[in-house]
């Protein structure tokens, strides 16, 4: 869908309330862990449609929900737009959120990517799959997540630390699947196979493989593809020493995860922030965030980009995403307990 389509069909929706636009001098805050490169085309584009100012603040998403405590309810934020499903249920037990009432947000957005509570909705899907090295791992030999504690894969895993919140949320999502004992039993067995102490972010883990310190990385790939359409030359090279391998196909599918947005408990706006989660859920908005974030659409009828289609269909992990924040902990003390630092 075009600009000139899309600013026809949000003045239609706007025209029936689906938006519920309020007046032209409306102001929504946004608190977001994005960096601002990545969302404030968006925001700008959504009041150049609807005449709404946003103003974004940005900052560490953990910093911001504590903010968003220690403001109470008198935060003027009206919107969290944060990374990782665990960290929304962070907000959510934190009761910095309120749940969210829009029939477009429930139509738009999977239901195992929405709070079982309402309390959140997912914006953009990322996976986090195996990277291997081209040339050194023959991809006959990869299968699962579990089965990278073979002994043949020992000394040649690069992973970062169980500080992480996307590790931790991997797991959190093991334990759902196949129960506390075989998760802490594949995490003793990965920590057992590391090429190197976890070290950095998910970059460093795919350069690292490159560079030929590991032979398997596992990561986002939305950092993939940021090396992938990188304008460094080094970059670029990086990716393409390495290829993509989707684990767990023929059961429960790759993990996935979020990111994602929730309406504050605090905020004065409801109607005006409720419509611009709703413009982040248009066609061409969700186009934007894949071509510019290389971040999968939720919305399931909007094509990912050339980039992400270029890795292959692949079978996801259906779990509700709301499952990993409510196993987060059970994950962190299993990930302690397996020595993964």
């Amino acid at each position: 869908m075009r600009l000139r389509s899309l600013s026809r069909v949000i003045l239609g929706v706007a025209a029936t309330g689906v938006f519920a636009l309020q007046m032209a001098n409306a102001e929504v805050n946004v608190y977001s862990s994005r960096q601002e490169a990545l969302i404030k085309p968006l925001l700008d584009k959504f009041t150049e449609q609807t005449g709404t100012k946003v103003n974004l603040i940005t900052g560490g998403d953990d910093a911001l929900i504590t903010r968003l405590e220690t403001e109470g309810s008198k935060s003027p934020a009206d919107l969290l737009i944060t990374a990782d499903a665990g960290r929304l249920h962070r907000a959510k037990e934190a009761g910095v959120l309120q749940v969210l009432n829009s029939a477009v947000v429930n139509e738009r957005v999977p239901q195992n990517m929405r709070d079982t509570d309402g309390y959140w909705a997912g914006l953009t899907m990322r996976a986090r799959p195996i990277f291997y090295v081209k040339g050194q791992v023959d991809p006959a030999n990869l299968s699962t997540y579990e089965a990278l504690t073979d002994s043949a894969f020992a000394g040649r895993i690069c992973i970062r630390s169980s500080s992480n919140i996307y590790n931790q949320s991997l797991i959190a999502s093991m334990i759902e699947a196949e129960g506390e004992a075989k998760a802490e039993a594949f995490a003793k067995g990965l920590v057992a196979n590391l090429a190197r102490p976890p070290a950095g972010g998910d970059t460093d883990q795919l350069k690292a493989a490159a560079a030929g310190l590991c032979d398997i990385a596992i990561a986002n790939t939305y950092y993939f593809g940021r090396l992938t359409n990188s304008e460094k030359a080094a970059d670029r090279e990086v990716a393409e020493k390495l290829a993509v391998f989707w684990p767990n196909q023929n059961d429960r599918g790759t993990h996935v995860n979020v990111s994602g947005v929730g309406l504050t408990a605090a905020s004065k706006n409801v109607g005006d922030a409720t419509a611009l989660i709703e413009f982040m859920l248009m066609e061409e908005s969700q186009t934007w965030y894949s071509e510019v974030n290389n971040e999968y659409p939720v919305v399931e009828t909007v094509k990912p980009s050339e980039t992400l289609a270029s890795w292959g269909a692949f079978k996801a992990d259906a779990l509700n995403l709301t499952v990993l924040g409510e196993n987060n902990r059970k994950a962190v003390e299993l990930m302690d307990r397996a020595g993964w630092k």
